[in-house]
């Protein structure tokens, strides 16, 4: 950008903090102004729902950088502030401490806010995640309770289930699906997932939804559409997550499950996304992506940082993401639609060490591998570029 002079990224996150230590790397000498809603500072959010909740690590080791590290890069922090509007044609940005910054570059890296059920949030025991406060708040109810019910089997509801497990408390993991991650991953390796979990001593109710949430003042059941009431000191709502765009409301800024912008993560004049929140056209796989994943959020940052100074590289990647439950580690590489053939090409699904190829078109569009990391990252040159859908 010519006249680049104020860069201002809204989202003190991995995405965020990634922007602005690359614009200077890359020898960019503008201010940059880094605001985030929270106090605290820019942390890392994947350990959140494994070792910060299972006691493993203190949240201080969760820091994405020192405080020093950004007086060092002269990277301004604005925390526990939240922007509440964006003005494009003033090039604007209120917060809701009453200020206004000025920015001739923006960057949006607010990532996402959790779904909540639409009853039952008022009860003590009742949990969602997604902050460092929800972890410490989570951990401390899970440590004096015996009973706990996850709802929702995804990513953050199958990993703080195992987290919880660990514990030594009794996990019941709810989801309307037929299995865990079945959405992410298929029929095959979901059950063996659900396996896994059933091992260790989680129970799984599939296949039914939460009808109510019990308590007078503090949780103590959760009732099921099959009629069931689950006993439960603590709840943990892990349903999704919404892009993080209300603020954006009015702005002109285009919003349609996240901010939508081009191969350059460009979304208007001067206004560019990354991280959870960035809904782009990845032309690898030729449509639009949004990718809740720690690695995006990265190198989504670096390449956002580098078109901002002009590069206009379009962003390209073939998405990476991970997840660690008990003694497993299944990572995956590019995409997974519902109708692609999943084939083990190496080791065996039943032994839970396996690389699984997922097929569309004939051609390979996503390896998944389980405790088997050095031959899944040569399978990853195999994926091919694909309709994302």
């Amino acid at each position: 950008m010519e006249n680049l002079e104020r860069v201002v990224v809204v989202g003190a996150s991995a995405a965020g903090v990634t922007t602005a230590e690359t614009l200077r790397r890359e020898g960019f000498t503008g201010s940059i102004t880094l605001v985030g809603d929270e106090k605290a500072l820019p942390y890392d959010r994947p350990p959140l729902s494994k070792q910060v909740l299972a006691g493993a690590w203190e949240p201080e080791r969760t820091l994405l950088r020192p405080d020093s590290a950004y007086l060092d890069q002269g990277i301004g922090l604005t925390l526990g502030s939240a922007a509440t509007a964006l003005d494009l044609a003033r090039r604007t940005v209120a917060l809701s401490n009453g200020e206004e910054i000025g920015y001739d570059g923006l960057v949006i890296a607010t990532g996402t806010r959790p779904r909540e059920l639409p009853f039952g949030h008022d009860l003590a025991g009742v949990h969602v995640l997604r902050t460092v406060d929800d972890a410490l708040a989570l951990r401390g109810d899970l440590l004096r309770s015996a009973s706990t019910v996850v709802v929702g089997a995804g990513f953050l509801g199958t990993e703080a289930a195992a987290a919880a497990r660990l514990l030594g408390l009794d996990v019941t993991l709810v989801d309307p699906l037929p299995l865990p991650l079945v959405r992410q991953f298929g029929d095959r390796v979901a059950s063996t997932i659900a396996s896994l979990h059933e091992e260790r001593g989680v129970q799984l109710r599939t296949g039914v939804s939460v009808a109510a949430l019990h308590g007078e003042g503090a949780v103590s059941g959760v009732e099921l559409t099959d009629g069931t009431l689950l006993p439960a000191d603590v709840v943990l709502v892990a349903i999704g997550a919404m892009p993080a765009t209300g603020w954006l409301t009015g702005s002109g800024v285009p919003v349609d499950d996240g901010v939508v912008c081009d191969a350059t993560c460009q979304a208007a004049d001067g206004v560019y996304a990354a991280g959870d929140v960035a809904r782009w056209f990845n032309p690898h796989f030729g449509g639009l992506m949004r990718v809740e994943h720690r690695m995006n959020a990265t190198e989504q940052g670096m390449a956002v940082a580098r078109n901002l100074l002009g590069a206009r590289i379009p962003f390209a990647p073939v998405p990476y993401f991970w997840t660690d439950q008990f003694d497993a580690k299944i990572q995956a590489y590019g995409v997974f639609p519902a109708e692609a053939e999943m084939v083990v090409v190496h080791g065996e699904l039943a032994e839970r060490k396996f690389v699984a190829h997922y097929l569309a078109h004939g051609r390979v569009v996503g390896v998944l591998g389980w405790n088997m990391a050095r031959q899944l990252r040569q399978d990853r040159q195999l994926i091919s570029p694909a309709t994302a859908g």
